[in-house]
């Protein structure tokens, strides 16, 4: 059978071809369809399996390569997998090794960069968002594919020096050796070596004019590219010259009204009687200076307040109480009252409270290959989706919504709060703080066993108590409610739905978080936004939080509109920008809000709207006149070495802390999440399969029960029956064996939650799972017999 000469091995480029490959003994050697790509010798029965069965593969990074004789030779890697080859002929057989020595000295050192890369960090955090950082990667590829094709070029001068020592020693043999019967055996070997130093040069040649081609293209575009920059700086320099001149244009226009008699600049409120011009100017106070809040074309414009609305006195802020439908004292009180609300007297009392951990085990650094486990999986369900604990962190589902308790201050103060709108402000800066944790955390929480619980008691240190628990898990829910000594309970239940689209990872959450406060009887209600994680396959993760949030309160109907605007690199906005109104039950703006969910939040008020020019988009946007942003939140630094513990804030690295006397189904006491934590990844593995395998056992004998339940007296359950249910089920969720603790099935649960019912709420009209009390009293006792043994 003619078969067409293959091409000469060039390093990078897939190799095919035809072998001879043993068996065993009956069929000896059987012909394969051999492919070598990317370090990895895979082989087929025929060219058509390609596309869909890969009949064995073996890394060359870990291989072996030994010459039995002129067309056998050996690939192993040390006894699991080793392939006795034989090649058509001796020609044959020398571009095959030529090929695999070339594609093993690439695969060792692709091995050791991947090794290396987890010690590698950003000098600097991408302030600027991620535009810059991804034509950076563009270079630094660039760089590395140059780099690649030198270590090519030395890989296959070291083989032609290798085969050249070997050809010269072949000649000088040659040379001293007297015509006889060893002649024809020198003469082979010669011819064979020389064939090699012929094949190894000419990969050589390919190598080299590879190099130069790219080389050559890629300073076209580099050229192009600094042309581009060069350009765009120009431009940017000639944008910032016009906006300073209309600066200059505008503060001067701003100087000249200022000067003009607020009769002349605004006589409907003259005409009431409430404001006077003279005399006004020495009541002015430094304090009540004026600053443009931050800016969203798509939405809003704010700009500078009136200078009438702080010149002031007691007897006349009727004249705007009456325009604002906030209180008389609700202008400068609110305003200070929203920037610094002292705590109450009695939080000042000392009592001895205990120490908190501030560290925990560094992070080891282990490979693993991501594609390996993520190509098989793009849009599946991530429940479905069989994940080590390579990608998690030490803290589970639950643990993570206790973390939305870091910021509670902002809830004391809102319990303190005179006005609802005021009180608004403070849920909403509370709802965005939730998501500052997330900006560095790319690990996946451990999935919540069902009847999994966790406790977040900081009574005595912050005035307020919580707990979770793992309500079901087709699908997965998880509710928490916490309660504060201040006047604050909260209470969310949360269903997390996520696909992988292959390079980034959506996470949707269901479900809706609610706030109630005891003095006033305000019930705020709102639900979270889409977060993303990018980068999964190629590239430094990062996490992005897009989507609106509407706060309502339900009582007055007060509402909050939240938008976190999804990064673009074609964006002048800063990254992870946030912006929101706060409006009553009419519509009327009162407070803008604005910054970053990562860093901080704003607030000005609201003393007049308008509206403005149309957008881009042809929508005509409010013009907001506001007094000055005052600051309402601020992210908390995280500790110290935080980027070796999983960039847990200082919350965290408390919640997976040793407890007395908590429950037995608490997540502390997860076997898997604590050697995990302790930096036992390989045991945190088999842990948690057992888990796992636990789980499922339980949750059959649920469905036996259920089947025994469902039956009437009269019909006997037979143990083929019950036997039959779980091989279906079990059948159900063959392709998920291996998933953590998230084996899929159509059964539901059959579970009762032990410490949360399920209630209609009659004030929001959802119905979710309510904390219907016990857990409290029952860990005062030390009572835990009515808990299931889940670990």
């Amino acid at each position: 059978m003619s078969e067409s000469k293959p091409p000469t091995p060039t390093p990078g480029d897939t190799y095919k071809g035809w072998l001879f490959k043993w068996t065993n003994y009956i069929k000896g050697y059987q012909r394969r369809w051999f492919v070598l790509s990317n370090g990895l010798l895979s082989y087929y029965r025929t060219q058509a399996e390609m596309g869909h069965t890969c009949r064995g593969t073996i890394n060359l990074a870990t291989a072996n390569i030994a010459v039995e004789d002129s067309c056998n030779f050996v690939i192993s890697n040390g006894g699991a997998q080793t392939y006795h080859l034989k090649a058509s002929s001796e020609v044959e057989r020398q571009r095959w090794i030529t090929a695999l020595e070339l594609a093993k000295a690439k695969a060792v050192r692709m091995q050791a960069e991947s090794d290396d890369s987890g010690d590698e960090c950003p000098a600097m955090p991408p302030t600027s968002g991620q535009g810059g950082g991804g034509r950076n990667s563009e270079v630094q590829s660039t760089l590395r594919t140059l780099g690649s094709k030198v270590e090519d070029l030395t890989t296959c001068n070291d083989l032609i020096v290798k085969h050249g020592s070997a050809l010269q020693r072949s000649l000088s043999e040659l040379e001293g050796l007297r015509v006889g019967g060893d002649m024809g055996e020198k003469i082979r070997q010669v011819t064979e070596r020389a064939t090699l130093f012929r094949i190894t040069s000419n990969a050589m040649i390919n190598a080299c004019r590879d190099f130069l081609s790219l080389a050559q293209n890629h300073s076209k575009r580099w050229q192009k590219a600094l042309q581009a920059e060069r350009d765009q700086r120009i431009r940017l320099e000639e944008t910032l010259e016009q906006l300073a001149k209309q600066h200059n244009h505008l503060e001067r226009a701003f100087r000249g009204a200022t000067v003009l008699p607020s009769s002349f600049s605004n006589p409907a409120l003259a005409n009431k009687g409430g404001v006077s011009g003279k005399g006004d100017a020495s009541d002015e106070d430094d304090d009540n200076e004026f600053f443009d809040a931050m800016e969203d074309p798509a939405e809003f414009i704010t700009v500078p307040a009136d200078p009438k609305y702080h010149r002031r006195s007691g007897s006349n802020v009727s004249g705007i109480s009456s325009e604002t439908g906030m209180d008389d004292q609700s202008v400068n009180f609110d305003e200070l009252s929203l920037a610094s609300n002292p705590d109450s007297p009695q939080s000042l009392e000392l009592e001895p409270v205990r120490q908190r951990r501030t560290r925990i085990p560094d992070k080891p650094n282990y490979y693993l290959n991501l594609w390996s486990i993520m190509k098989n999986c793009i849009g599946k369900e991530l429940s479905k989706i069989p994940m080590p604990v390579n990608f998690n962190e030490p803290l589970s589902m639950l643990q993570r919504l206790s973390e939305d308790l870091e910021y509670y201050e902002l809830l004391d103060k809102a319990a303190k709060c005179q006005s609802s709108l005021e009180q608004m402000c403070y849920v909403a800066a509370f709802t965005v703080s939730s998501y500052s944790t997330t900006v560095h955390r790319t690990g996946k929480p451990f999935n919540p066993l069902l009847g999994e619980t966790f406790e977040l008691d900081r009574l005595r240190e912050c005035g307020y108590r919580s707990l979770c628990e793992q309500v079901s898990h087709h699908p997965p829910a998880a509710a928490h409610h916490a309660a504060s000594e201040k006047g604050w309970s909260l209470r969310q239940e949360i269903t997390l739905a996520s696909k992988f689209r292959g390079k980034y990872l959506s996470i949707m959450p269901l479900g809706s978080i609610q706030c109630l406060f005891e003095k006033s009887n305000n019930h705020y209600s709102w639900k979270k936004v889409t977060t993303t994680v990018h980068n999964i396959i190629v590239g430094k993760l990062w996490i992005d939080q897009s989507g609106e949030i509407d706060v309502v309160n339900h009582r007055t109907g007060d509402r909050c509109h939240l938008k976190f605007a999804p990064y673009s690199y074609f964006s002048r906005d800063v990254p992870r920008k946030v912006t929101g109104v706060v409006t009553d039950k009419d519509g009327k703006a009162h407070y803008v809000l604005s910054g970053t969910w990562d860093e901080k939040m704003e607030f000005s008020r609201v003393m007049q709207s308008s509206k403005g020019e149309n957008g881009t988009e042809g929508k005509q946007r409010t013009v907001y006149q506001t007094l000055k942003a005052k600051e309402i939140w601020k992210k908390n630094p995280l500790p110290e070495g935080a980027e070796n513990m999983y960039y847990f804030s200082s919350l965290a690295l408390t919640l997976n802390e040793p407890e007395e006397g908590i429950a037995p189904t608490d997540s502390r006491r997860r076997p898997d999440q604590r050697l995990m934590e302790d930096g036992r990844w390989d045991e945190a593995n088999a842990e948690k399969q057992r888990l796992e395998e636990k789980q499922r056992t339980a949750r059959r004998e649920r469905e036996r029960e259920a089947v025994k339940a469902v039956n009437s007296p009269e019909e006997a359950v037979t143990e083929d029956s019950i036997n039959d249910s779980a091989l279906k089920t079990d059948a159900g969720e063959a392709g998920t064996q291996a998933s953590e603790v998230s084996d899929e099935s159509a059964h539901p649960d059959n579970y009762q939650a032990l410490w949360f019912e399920k209630l209609d709420d009659p004030v929001s009209g959802e119905t979710l799972h309510v904390y219907k009390g016990g857990y409290w009293e029952a860990k005062d006792q030390g009572n835990w017999d009515m808990c299931p043994d889940i670990f």
